[in-house]
């Protein structure tokens, strides 16, 4: 890295700033967002980067659609979430998780496995879910739409390429939207596994 950045430098940079300043310090505050920025950064760009491969022409798979990937990504989220709620409250993150306080006690009986149900299985399953569908459903598009064009110009032909134009053009402008989905589900991971982390580590734990 240089002192007076290039031009890659000064992208490479303005995309650091983005994570730090908007889902890092922003949510977790300047302390505990500096302490979180490099796993919050790395899956950030992961996601990304594994998203950005749906729109290569011949490929158009994002890393993200095996289901192995985003499954494991809410897992480091997951697990992320509990370390932080042991390492800032070792006794009472489990406690105050499962036993929300100020909740009548008899009413524990159906609130605390509705709690660990929602915190500790609802999330990483929506986590997983959220990422792959959407880009399961970009990949089945740009499919439809550039194996449509093929059918209608090649096995086709005639009158029929008329409707290979539209398609093909269908393809581009959703491969231009896949971009714009790839980069918002980078972001949406990323700041729900932000928030996630910010409720473990709340003052009440």
């Amino acid at each position: 890295m240089q002192i007076v950045p290039g031009r890659f430098q000064s992208l490479v940079e303005m995309g650091l700033d983005f994570v730090r300043v908007n889902i890092a310090e922003d949510l977790l505050g300047k302390k505990d967002g500096q302490r979180f920025l490099p796993i919050l950064t790395t899956m950030f760009f992961m996601i990304l980067f594994f998203n950005i491969t749906g729109i290569i022409p011949l490929l158009n798979l994002a890393g993200t659609s095996i289901v192995a990937v985003p499954l494991l990504l809410a897992l480091v989220s997951y697990v992320m979430f509990i370390y932080a709620g042991i390492k800032k409250s070792p006794k009472n993150f489990f406690k105050n998780s499962l036993f929300p306080p100020g909740v009548p006690p008899f009413l524990y009986i159906i609130v605390t496995p509705l709690e660990f149900i929602s915190t500790f299985i609802i999330r990483p399953v929506t986590l997983t879910l959220r990422l792959l569908m959407n880009m399961i459903v970009g990949h089945l598009m740009l499919v439809l739409f550039f194996s449509a064009t093929l059918f209608f110009l090649v096995t086709l032909g005639g009158w029929w390429s008329l409707l290979a134009a539209g398609s093909f053009a269908l393809g581009l402008a959703f491969t231009l939207f896949e971009i714009l989905v790839a980069v918002l589900q980078a972001y949406v991971f990323t700041i729900l596994t932000a928030v996630y982390i910010q409720l473990a580590v709340a003052e009440e734990h």
